[in-house]
């Protein structure tokens, strides 16, 4: 069975993790990859005792990974989907970091749930992604045109509002007087979405949430849609350029550029252990019906 592991910081979480990997992995038949630049940390503070191959810039991600194990919180999650594209390897994460909705084996978990990768015993959470094209298309430089969480439109350099008119199916929907607009996907909802007043979605619910920033309008609400629907967002300003957001990654794009966003052709799926599913990460993490009365 093949691993491909990622991380993006070496500190000494993230290394116990690693060891415990390790030791986990000695028990059955495996071959592991490691990305890169992760592979280089490690090696520098002597956590490895071998050579293992590695993927990267250089050496693309093989297809026939049976896993991609990411180590970190949500952000080396979302970075994940980069390496991954519409290869469909399951992706294990492993939190190291705060919150950790996507990342949601514990470090002290990972002697119990990562036997279960051998003997099959998980299901897979198929999560929906974004898919973005810009017209023209030279204002398009992102390295992948996907997103897990969200697409955000947003001001840049200005106090401003930026108007924001959109599109489904090319029928008219509203313009939108706000610091930005969030294009989220169901697994998106509890993040950047969520903070904005947006509703948590159930995560293979087969919906988009259109969750305005900070709008200057008392008639609108985020709104659920159909994912199956093309989204069009035309933004206007006093300043010429806004920012434009796959996730994590932040492009400064002009005003005359027009945002398409549809859904990608191809999932990322995400592994569930036997203990695990979206109601009880819903409950631990975000403390869902939390109430001294209960």
């Amino acid at each position: 069975m093949k691993f491909a592991i990622y991380g993006q910081t070496s500190k000494p979480i993230v290394q116990n993790i690693i060891l415990r990997l390790l030791n986990v992995f000695q028990n059955y038949e495996h071959q592991i990859v490691f990305e890169e630049a992760f592979y280089n940390l490690l090696k520098n503070n002597n956590i490895l005792s071998k050579e293992y191959d590695i993927f990267g810039k250089n050496t693309e991600l093989s297809a026939d990974t049976d896993f991609f194990i990411s180590i970190g919180g949500d952000g080396t999650m979302l970075r994940a989907a980069n390496f991954i594209k519409d290869k469909n390897i399951p992706v294990i994460g492993i939190n190291a970091g705060r919150l950790g909705f996507l990342a949601n084996v514990q470090q002290d978990e990972i002697e119990k749930l990562l036997p279960n990768v051998f003997t099959r015993n998980f299901k897979l959470s198929k999560r929906s992604l974004v898919s973005l094209q810009c017209n023209p298309p030279k204002n398009n430089d992102f390295e992948i045109q996907y997103a897990l969480n969200e697409i955000t439109v947003s001001r840049k350099n200005t106090t401003s509002m930026i108007t924001v008119d959109t599109y489904l199916d090319n029928e008219f929907l509203a313009s939108y007087w706000a610091d930005g607009l969030i294009i989220a996907t169901p697994s998106g909802s509890t993040g950047y979405s969520l903070s904005c007043g947006g509703p948590i979605i159930e995560p293979e619910t087969n919906c988009f949430v259109i969750t305005p920033l900070a709008p200057h309008n008392l008639n609108v609400r985020p709104l659920i849609i159909r994912d199956n629907l093309e989204i069009k967002l035309k933004v206007s300003s006093r300043e010429k350029k806004f920012l434009l957001s796959l996730d994590t990654t932040t492009k400064t794009v002009t005003n005359e550029t027009e945002i398409i966003i549809s859904k990608a052709p191809f999932t990322m799926d995400l592994v569930e252990f036997p203990s695990q599913s979206f109601i009880k990460t819903l409950r631990n993490k975000l403390l869902w019906g939390e109430d001294k009365r209960n």
